[in-house]
């Protein structure tokens, strides 16, 4: 082992022992996690609405304090962004995570405190890091440099406060010594066209010793192949001949991993998944080998967990679900997560939906968002069940994808309601009928309520799979400002607004052509 790597694991042996201790005794590192909260929060405003002085337990907290979403959180957010300090948290909060989630508003503002920044996020990819390092004391990446694509970050003046991507935030924030371990400069990592500093990463990292790159897989993969035609190789590793790590989340990586697999050569670098969302670092892939990610559990965030079974009667009515603590949780059961937060978010509905695939240690794998469904027939069909089936088909049929979205085609009076997917492909199937067909009965497979209305009950007719040209889904999302950072391509919508936008660009683009 390197004095490097050895120096990294003493300065890091203290998160490793707490991840020991979480593995073991999740419900204490919990409940200390909790009772650290409460002391951070009783002294703001949302504390002292709610007495936090007088919560001394987890069972009063979930009495006093109702479960809530965005919308419900916003007025805090409202009163934080126009200058009112210490309304969620007891420190001054000047950042805020800009995304784009399923609230009413086109954008959600999550507060960042210095606590969440240094004690959440950072932690929490320094706990990956040495977990990384453990496994594998041999490694080399502390001898190169780590590349971050970032996001965009801008002041509001009337504030006195910033607003941007997440990873443009931390990058903002991090300490200069960091500076010298990573690439792009600050500058370019946070300009705000994404193909100018796709062009500039070019020009200036091609040169560089880049170990490891972390970020949202379709964002990394559009850099990496500009990287090859711009140095006019055939591997990124014929660039970067010591790349070794990916840190990839945001998204599903399965769609992607083919794609990855033929633009790096001898499958070198090693891929591993973390959850780190805007409203904190949650959890990470801790071993290549098994399924699942492990949930940070001493990370300034306290988890509860609503069985779905359960939640859209807590959202359809005025039953009270109380959610399950750690100690609690099954396995294989979907949950909506409830977090409270060192940033000031309290019983805070993050919207995503995960399953146990383990516990002792308590590891996890999202399987959808609360919201992120299509349930236009009673076919309930989430976004595990159309990745799994997605996988299957590509799979089968030899093709891989860029991108997709799903939205229903509605009922009328002569046709029965369907699906329609539309794809763009990386690599097309030979046969777009057949792809169609196995992708229909994989998701009968995958999702028996789909089956149900497509088979027993007749109420749904076969998937309609729309192919669109390569480019469409990055210029959509170019035309909505949706480049880079951590935008996401909607995967699965209730209703038609992102499939007739994509489409209308295509028939706009062929009637220019003609």
């Amino acid at each position: 082992m390197s004095l490097i790597n050895r120096s990294f694991l003493t300065y890091a042996s203290s998160m490793l022992r707490k991840l020991d201790e979480g593995r073991k005794n999740p419900a204490l590192i919990q409940h200390n996690t909790f009772l650290k909260l409460i002391k951070g929060g009783t002294n703001s405003y949302f504390g002292a609405l709610y007495e936090f002085s007088n919560i001394k337990s987890i069972e009063k907290y979930q009495k006093c304090v109702p479960i809530r979403d965005y919308n419900e959180t916003k007025k805090y957010v409202d009163m934080l962004r126009k200058g009112r300090e210490y309304t969620l948290w007891g420190e001054k909060t000047s950042f805020f995570a800009k995304s784009s989630g399923t609230s009413s508003d086109k954008s959600k503002f999550i507060p960042l405190t210095p606590t969440n920044i240094s004690g959440c996020h950072y932690r929490g990819m320094i706990m990956m890091l040495s977990n990384y390092v453990n496994l594998y004391p041999q490694t080399k990446i502390f001898s190169g440099k780590a590349l971050t694509l970032g996001g965009s970050v801008a002041p509001d003046i009337s504030s006195n406060t910033f607003s941007g991507d997440l990873s443009a935030i931390l990058l903002k924030k991090s300490p200069s010594l960091a500076e010298m371990v990573r690439v792009p400069d600050k500058k370019i990592a946070m300009l705000h066209d994404f193909d100018q500093k796709i062009e500039k990463i070019c020009k200036t990292c091609s040169k560089s010793n880049v170990t490891s790159f972390s970020g949202v897989p379709s964002w990394n993969l559009i850099m990496l192949k500009r990287l090859i035609e711009h140095n006019k190789v055939d591997y990124v590793t014929d660039i970067w001949p010591n790349l070794e790590l990916f840190m990839h989340g945001g998204i599903n990586f399965e769609p992607y991993r083919k794609q990855f697999d033929n633009i790096i050569s001898d499958n070198v670098v090693k891929y591993f998944e973390n959850y780190n969302a805007s409203e904190g670092y949650f959890a990470f892939q801790d071993d290549p080998k098994e399924k699942g990610m492990l949930l940070t559990l001493d990370n300034g965030v306290f988890y509860e967990f609503i069985p779905i079974k359960d939640f859209n009667v807590t959202l359809k009515s005025n039953i009270q679900t109380t959610p399950l603590c750690i100690e609690e949780v099954k396995i294989g059961e979907p949950y909506a997560i409830i977090i409270s937060t060192s940033a000031g978010l309290w019983r805070y509905m993050i919207g995503d939906v995960v399953e146990f695939t383990s516990i002792f240690p308590h590891k996890i794998i999202i399987v959808g968002r609360t919201q992120l469904y299509i349930n236009a027939f009673g076919e309930e069909l989430m976004i595990s069940n159309a990745e799994n089936a997605l996988n299957f088909a590509c799979n089968i049929c030899n093709a891989t994808i860029s991108d997709y979205t799903v939205a229903p085609i509605f009922m009328s009076e002569k046709n029965n309601g369907s699906h329609q997917w539309v794809i763009e492909f990386y690599k097309n199937p030979e046969n777009i009928d057949n792809f169609a067909d196995v992708l229909d009965k994989a998701l009968c497979e995958y999702n028996s309520d789909y089956e149900a209305k497509r088979i027993h009950t007749h109420t749904m007719n076969r998937l309609t799979l729309s192919v669109v040209p390569s480019g469409t889904f990055y210029n959509w999302m170019k035309q909505r400002g949706k480049i880079g950072g951590q935008n996401k391509v909607p995967r699965l919508s209730g209703e038609r607004t992102y499939v007739d936008q994509l489409l209308s660009l295509v028939n706009k683009k062929q009637a220019t052509r003609e």
